[in-house]
């Protein structure tokens, strides 16, 4: 099999020397050059033509971001941000997910010493993902996201929905959660990410949508306006029988915590018939099985088409099982699920 390619962007000698080594134990993966600023990148992205590139969000001259945002107008392909836990960081990530990079990792820390562990599956995954070009009215959307205002016509039924999504993600509940008004139906989610980001994603969220989003806490209320964005780390997002969040600690599911079939296997014990679950892009089957227990439940399911999905897997491995009900393309799915909670008039 063909080798994944990969150029390191990294201002820190020894951080791109740590990063070659962790991918060179894979046998799949071939660090082909190194660069210490996006100029130098630019250069060796042209000469060596990588399968992917791992970009520091932080450095000099050019920040990752601009240097991403260069990369995706001009010559699209898949990217993992890599970055430092601050809050510059974090937030300079989630916007460089939003803008197209395909997945982030953290940087080692004390108290996170391996995170890199997982960074040579990242970059088997990344090689694969479908890659869209930034164009203007992208960027255009990003800083004028139409944001609806609270919907006179629209009165939500009292079903919860349930969302879960991993690689590609931000990008894909950004658009989701764009189309629902500010008194949307109550709304939980998913999203694989590492614990140090997810914090500074529901607040880009928050800013971006109308309603009214957080991480969650426990026993926090869903009730019609909020939704709630599972924290990365050692817990599981549940909901409880009387329509709480409960911050569950475990093992991994599937290889991730949080996991979606947690979550959506907790709605469909809690809530019934009285759900609407949606599973979006994400490699792998987590979520499927939770999914399948929903609409087995009577829940409605939705799940996103696999034109319009960086990665076709936790879609696919749902729709292979039965659980998707309806499966349309991302642009079309928030107004299904709003369609779908409006109170019927008697």
């Amino acid at each position: 099999m063909k080798k994944v390619k990969v150029l390191v962007v990294d201002d820190s000698s020894t951080m791109r020397g740590l990063i070659a080594t962790v991918l060179a134990k894979d046998p799949d993966i071939e660090v082909v050059g190194q660069a210490e600023d996006p100029l130098q990148a630019r250069q060796a992205i042209k000469a060596l033509n990588p399968d992917v590139v791992t970009l520091d969000v932080e450095m000099p001259n050019m920040s990752g971001l601009e240097f991403l945002e260069k990369i995706m107008r001009l010559r699209p392909m898949p990217v993992i941000m890599v970055s430092t836990l601050t809050r510059r960081g974090a937030e300079e990530t989630v916007q460089a997910l939003e803008m197209g990079a395909i997945d982030c990792i953290e940087k080692p820390r004390p108290g996170n010493e391996h995170s890199f562990e997982e960074l040579p599956y990242k970059i088997k995954i990344a090689a694969s993902a479908r890659v869209k070009p930034l164009t203007r009215a992208d960027g255009d959307r990003r800083q004028t996201r139409a944001v609806h205002p609270a919907n006179e016509s629209y009165v939500s039924d009292g079903r919860v929905v349930a969302i879960g999504a991993s690689t590609g993600g931000v990008e894909a509940l950004l658009e989701v959660l764009s189309g629902f008004p500010e008194n949307c139906p109550p709304t939980v989610i998913t999203q694989h990410m590492p614990p140090a980001f997810t914090r500074s994603f529901a607040g880009r969220l928050d800013r971006l949508c109308a309603p009214n989003v957080q991480e969650a806490t426990d026993r926090a209320k869903l009730a019609p306006g909020n939704i709630f964005l599972a924290p990365g780390g050692s817990s599981h997002l549940e909901i409880t029988p009387d329509l709480r969040c409960r911050l569950k600690a475990g093992e991994r599911v599937n290889g991730h915590c949080p996991s979606v079939d947690v979550l959506f296997n907790s709605v469909a014990r809690a809530c019934k018939g009285d759900a609407v679950g949606l599973i979006l892009t994400g490699m792998g089957k987590d979520g499927a099985a939770g999914l399948l227990s929903m609409r087995k439940a009577g829940a409605t399911t939705f799940g996103q088409n696999e034109s319009t999905s960086i990665v076709y897997g936790m879609p696919k491995a749902a729709f292979d099982a039965g659980a998707v009900e309806h499966q349309l393309p991302l642009e079309r799915l928030a107004a299904a699920i709003i369609s779908e909670t409006t109170k019927k008039k008697p």
